[in-house]
């Protein structure tokens, strides 16, 4: 099942709402993803050289104050930091890719969701409703944003398991579907220096496209590789610091619903996600076509 949507404001009128049409569409898709839900935002941080870090901690052993004063002790910058519960939004003036790595190496209770200057990731075990009442999804403004709602079929139900899965800067994915080659391609990413939080299969996703975005390749290029090193039925949403893109595999078994109109662009795996969205009447309402890939970017 799962179940995918995504929004990307076309209009800046759009845009001070975007949290709240986000969160009205994830509880539509409630049923087909009712053990966990995530999403990804993106919006402007404090300042233009601003860095976000979206952080979990494995165990209660890390603190968040105590996490704060570490990175200021080693890279004389103090972050300003938000948390909610186990989860924390760190974000930085500088130095954020070095911090980035230096976590990830000196804190292995710690998993980092995203990093970037744009992009926010939260998802935690539960139903759309109370996920996004959690992190107050419909109080945020931003230009674009992915989410998941997700049903443990074949893993357990874990926070780090949910959607979106980030491996890049500013970059994540949203995956309805299942993959067979996983397992080969997380060995050849490994041996390119990808590194991987989970087992999901679709972290894997997420990295391949990192890999190639990280090569110099575009996104379109990077999805039109995917078809033929990625084997089996997925709908993939991945978001960028500029917008984001949807494809679907070759034989599209997996439901997608794609519009537009002048001020927005939606997708859902289910046309009842976009039913409420402002002007739905006048948009264009379409199924993506087999490996196509549809991408939007902001100007």
């Amino acid at each position: 099942m799962c179940g995918i949507v995504g929004l990307f404001a076309k209009s800046a009128q759009i845009e001070p709402d975007l949290g709240r049409h986000l969160t009205a569409m994830l509880e539509q898709l409630t049923d087909r993803g009712p053990d966990s839900t995530g999403f990804a935002i993106y919006r402007s941080g404090a300042g233009s050289e601003a860095f976000k870090l979206s952080l979990a901690r494995r165990s209660s052993a890390i603190a968040w104050s105590k996490l704060a004063d570490g990175i200021e002790a080693r890279f004389r910058t103090r972050p300003n930091f938000r948390e909610t519960g186990h989860f924390a939004l760190f974000e930085l003036a500088a130095q954020g890719q070095e911090i980035h790595e230096w976590l990830l190496a000196a804190y292995p209770d710690l998993r980092v969701d995203a990093f970037g200057r744009l992009i926010e990731v939260y998802k935690d075990i539960g139903k759309p409703s109370d996920v996004c009442e959690r992190f107050a999804l419909p109080a945020m403004s931003g230009r674009h944003a992915i989410g998941h709602t997700r049903m443990a079929t074949e893993s357990a139900v874990t926070v780090a398991g949910s959607h979106p899965f980030s491996t890049g800067p500013d970059q994540c994915l949203v995956h309805n579907g299942s993959l067979s080659n996983h397992n080969r391609l997380r060995r050849w990413l490994q041996r390119r220096g990808m590194t991987f939080q989970t087992d999901n299969d679709s972290e894997v996703a997420a990295s391949y496209l990192a890999l190639q975005l990280k090569s110099g390749e575009s996104l379109e290029t990077a999805l039109q590789s995917a078809l033929a090193d990625i084997d089996g039925f997925f709908t993939f949403c991945i978001g960028t610091a500029d917008g984001f893109a949807v494809m679907r595999d070759a034989i599209a078994c997996k439901p997608a619903v794609l519009a537009e109109n002048d001020d927005w662009v939606a997708i859902g795996s289910e046309y009842r996600a976009l039913a409420e969205l402002p002007g739905i009447e006048r948009a264009r309402v379409w199924e993506p076509e087999p490996g196509v890939v549809y991408s939007w970017r902001h100007r």
